[in-house]
């Protein structure tokens, strides 16, 4: 009697610490989410797209010589400007008065040729034949003279020089030239703009050497076929310098605007990274649970995002209180319409 009396006391304090665990895990699962909401809807949204590409000559020409000779002089040198026409490089014309007889001597003996034809003292063909011998050793004496006094066939800056007086010419150019007035940059745009892009459209060009400083570009080039690797196609923008503080090699940022799209736009508080892939998420709130939605995100303004694809218009998303939210649970909203943010399109570059 005196172990029941004992036992009955322990049993019922057992009872107790059961039935107040099972109490408190109850109250635990039943407990939802607190959460904070917003109504967000549709906007007409800018579609500025920003590329980064390098800045290039408009134009870069090899001064060369068809034949080996030797270099006699370099008329100009690094960074220096030249005018199209502008002689550059004289080069050993030691042959030319060689070709230059031999080229008199080939004339006389054609012409002596066409006199005997005519008076029928010689042959059609010998007269064919001195006329085709002439016209090579002409060509050849031209190329020899154009080969001996080295012209720039643009307006430009000489960006690199190869050779010294006295050098025989090889396989580099003697000089390079590059016209820097106006510049270009080339950006591989994707296929799905091909529509928007024309000829003349502006462009916004920044370079980090000054800023935020933006230079104007033009269209000036598209090229007509699509990469079928990367679906983008090339497009060149050309950009006046005229005071040539621009350089090639200098890393730049091209802006283009694609007009507008009616899209949703969503605070950035809204957005969920789906842990160990690069996909975005929101959960969209209805009768009281979240679904976990899939999006697809496209420009950022401020604080917001723009949806390129996921929800519709008038839909609700929850800004806060993610952490403890899964797919079709229930949740109490404590605040609607929190963090709504002022209409704002200016898109982060």
């Amino acid at each position: 009697m005196k172990i029941f009396r004992m036992a009955a006391p322990i049993a019922a304090m057992l009872l107790v610490a059961c039935s107040g665990g099972e109490t408190k895990q109850q109250e635990t699962v039943e407990e939802k989410p607190r959460v904070k909401v917003m109504q967000v809807f549709k906007e007409n949204v800018p579609q500025i797209a920003t590329y980064t590409a390098t800045i290039e000559a408009n134009k870069t020409n090899n001064i060369s010589s068809s034949t080996a000779n030797r270099i006699k002089q370099i008329l100009t040198d690094v960074g220096r400007t030249v005018r199209a026409g502008e002689v550059v490089v004289i080069l050993d014309d030691v042959n030319i008065e060689q070709q230059r007889l031999r080229l008199e001597n080939q004339k006389t003996e054609l012409n002596r040729a066409e006199e005997l034809l005519r008076i029928g003292g010689g042959t059609q063909q010998a007269v064919d034949q001195l006329r085709t011998e002439y016209n090579a050793a002409l060509r050849a004496y031209n190329n020899a003279l154009e080969n001996t006094r080295l012209v720039s066939p643009i307006n430009g800056v000489v960006s690199a020089r190869n050779y010294d007086a006295g050098d025989y010419t090889g396989q580099n150019p003697i000089l390079t030239i590059e016209q820097i007035n106006p510049v270009k940059v080339i950006v591989s745009v994707a296929e799905k703009e091909f529509v928007n892009i024309h000829m003349g459209m502006d462009a916004k060009v920044t370079l980090d050497v000054y800023g935020d400083e933006v230079f104007n570009g033009k269209v000036s080039l598209i090229h007509p076929t699509i990469d079928s690797a990367t679906r983008t196609f090339q497009v060149e923008i050309s950009i006046a310098n005229a005071n040539s503080r621009i350089r090639p090699g200098m890393f730049a940022r091209v802006e283009m605007n694609y007009g507008s799209a009616n899209h949703v736009v969503v605070p950035d508080r809204a957005i969920v990274k789906q842990t160990g892939s690069g996909d975005k998420y929101v959960y969209l709130y209805k009768d009281g649970k979240v679904e976990f939605v899939k999006v697809q995100l496209g420009q950022r303004f401020g604080t917001r995002y723009e949806l390129i694809d996921g929800l519709t218009d008038d839909a609700t998303v929850i800004v806060s209180g993610q952490t403890r939210l899964a797919n079709g649970i229930e949740v109490d909203v404590i605040d609607e319409n929190a963090d709504a943010a002022p209409a704002d399109t200016t898109a982060t570059k």
